[in-house]
Order: structure tokens, then C-alpha cells, then sequence
């Protein structure tokens, strides 16, 4: 089934070919798969790799996929740090959250929020297993776009804390320790395996 399927696709692509230069129209185009979205290390506070963030940028915002074992069951506050640096075991060296200037209020829920960091929270099931797919419409990876840009010239981190974020407590919601990174490097700076 497949080879039949396969050949009246490429036999209907010729003759429409065909058809379009007897009538001096264009060909279709062809679409091809975009590249593969960025992906990028997520590290424990022990500097070993627990899991990975992907990044896919859209026209209003970036859709982020996370994966993530070995972290403690339940939720944990999530955001994006002002800088592409998780070199410190507590992740420090990631900054605060990126933040509008001047500064707006962090929470998702809060008023006179939410800041570029802001993030639902990541559930972690019993096994120490994380899988989230959020979108965030105040951040971008390419310039233009009139929102933040993670991968401007010191790039950007995702951290998880410890504990869930209420979304409205400032500075961070309660949301604790910080207990895993993921360097989201400048532009130009490709991810290993992309």
C-alpha cells in the first residue's frame, strides 16, 4: 500500500508540474520540516543532567516543553532567569527573572504582572518524573518581536525551585530554593546535537 501511495503522490506531483508549465502557472511549492527546535540541557544541583527543555518559537510567544527525572514529587515554581549561567550549585549565578524595565510585579495572577520570568508551575509525579508543555506570549528566540528575548547577549536560564509559586507573593511566590537549570545560551550559540 505504501509504494502505490507512494507512487500516485510522486505521479500527481509530476503531472501537476506539468500542467501548471502547459498553462503558465506556477508549480506548488514544496514545504519542507522546519529545523529542530533548540534543546537544551536541564541540570540537578549535583551538575548532573536530570533532563531537557525544548524551545519552539512562534508569532506570539514561545511554546516550552520540559522534561525533567529525579526532582521531589509535587509542584515546583518555574521562570526564566536573566542569565545563561547555572555554573553555581544553587544557581545563583542565573540572575533574577527577566523582568520588563521598569520592573512590573512577578505572578501570573498578580496585579501589575506578569514579568518576562513568570511561568505556570511544573508537576512532578511520585517517581521524580516532570513533563510540562507551557507557552509564554512575553518572551522570544529572535529579535523583532517587540517581547524579551532569551537569547540576547548573556542568554537566559529556565530554573525549577523547590517549592510551587503562588503566582502573586512577590518576589518569587514562595516558590524556595532553586533546584535545577537550564543555560538557554545566547544567539549563535547552538545547543550540542542541533
Amino acid at each position: 500500500m505504501r509504494l502505490i501511495t507512494l507512487f500516485l503522490t510522486t505521479a500527481l506531483a509530476g503531472s501537476t508540474a506539468s500542467i501548471a508549465e502547459s498553462q503558465n502557472v506556477a508549480a506548488p511549492t514544496v514545504l519542507t520540516q522546519p529545523a529542530s527546535p533548540p534543546t537544551y540541557p536541564v541540570k540537578g544541583s549535583n551538575g548532573a543532567v536530570i533532563g531537557s527543555v525544548m524551545l519552539s518559537d512562534g508569532p506570539t510567544g514561545v511554546l516550552i516543553s520540559v522534561a525533567v527525572d529525579g526532582l521531589a514529587p509535587g509542584w515546583h515554581g518555574m521562570h526564566f532567569h536573566e542569565k545563561a549561567d547555572c555554573s553555581d550549585a544553587a544557581f545563583k549565578n542565573s540572575g533574577g527573572h527577566m523582568n520588563h524595565d521598569p520592573k512590573l510585579s512577578h505572578g501570573l495572577l498578580a496585579s501589575g504582572g506578569p514579568d518576562f520570568g513568570d511561568l505556570p508551575n511544573l508537576w512532578v509525579a511520585p517517581d521524580g518524573s516532570g513533563r510540562a508543555q507551557v507557552f509564554s506570549t512575553t518572551v522570544s528566540l529572535r529579535p523583532g518581536t517587540g517581547r524579551a528575548l532569551l537569547r540576547d547577549s548573556d542568554g537566559s536560564a529556565l530554573v525549577i525551585h523547590a517549592l510551587p509559586d503562588d503566582q502573586m507573593t512577590q518576589p518569587i511566590g514562595g516558590a524556595g530554593a532553586r533546584v535545577a537549570c537550564a543555560a538557554i545560551g545566547p544567539a549563535g550559540l547552538i545547543p550540542a546535537g542541533q
